[in-house]
């Protein structure tokens, strides 16, 4: 992974789907790589969504798995947290 100057292999791509308050949030494929390298973790989570409501450019996503990240469903649970703190999206918003 070049942005954490590190060694990735693929691994798998593991279903996932984040529903908050009974909307869907995110409902994607996340590709699980091991890492070679990296001081911190052994694994990392990617994924990629429409940048805009309308479809318009993409936006990808690298999550390192360290706690309380440890699966590629917390990885996304943290990603959209912070996106909602950050203000990118609220929790009414779907992916």
């Amino acid at each position: 992974m070049q942005l954490h100057n590190c060694g990735a292999t693929w691994r798998e791509s593991v279903p996932v789907k984040e529903i908050f308050q009974g909307k869907t949030l995110w409902d994607g494929e996340v590709e699980v790589f091991d890492l070679t390298g990296h001081t911190k973790a052994k694994r990392a989570f990617g994924w990629s969504h429409p940048e805009s409501a309308d479809g318009a450019g993409e936006r990808f996503v690298a999550v390192l798995e360290i706690p309380p990240v440890d699966s590629p469903q917390t990885a996304v649970k943290m990603a959209i947290y912070s996106d909602i703190k950050k203000g990118k999206i609220s929790p009414s918003n779907s992916r």
